[in-house]
């Protein structure tokens, strides 16, 4: 199965080719201040099977690790060991993101408390049901 992905604006496509590699989640620091978020959720294929529409801008965040994103909306797209031969894409920069479950987790030491709590919080309204509510995203595919 291929997968296909972008960022929020639309200004970055790209097309991973199967067969990909593991999906998983990562609680790092660096993760977390890469995404503003307690966690990044990723899969990972090989560099030579992912094509872009047009190179995501890079951030060498440490001497192995660069990471991808849109330079125009900022959306995180990809993680990627400078030296490595395989590139990790963000899971939820996929078109279809509920097609993957992560299988593993990396530095789950560092995950706040809370992260066990989430799936037991009450729902709250969906924000497409705000009045006045018009989204400025890219539709997906």
């Amino acid at each position: 199965m291929d997968y296909s992905g972008g960022c929020q604006c639309g200004a970055i496509r790209y097309l991973a080719r199967a067969p990909r590699d593991r999906a998983s989640v990562c609680y790092c620091r660096m993760c977390q201040k890469a995404s503003g978020q307690p966690f990044m959720a990723f899969v990972r294929f090989r560099a030579d099977r992912v094509s872009w529409s047009r190179p995501p801008a890079i951030f060498a965040s440490s001497t192995i690790v660069e990471r991808g994103f849109c330079a125009v909306c900022g959306t995180p797209l990809s993680y990627r060991q400078i030296a490595g031969e395989y590139v990790s894409l963000t899971l939820h920069s996929l078109d279809d993101p509920a097609a993957l479950a992560p299988e593993m987790a990396f530095s789950p030491e560092t995950q706040a408390p809370w992260c066990l709590t989430l799936g037991h919080l009450p729902a709250g309204p969906d924000v497409a049901d705000l009045p006045d509510f018009v989204s400025n995203q890219q539709p997906d595919g």
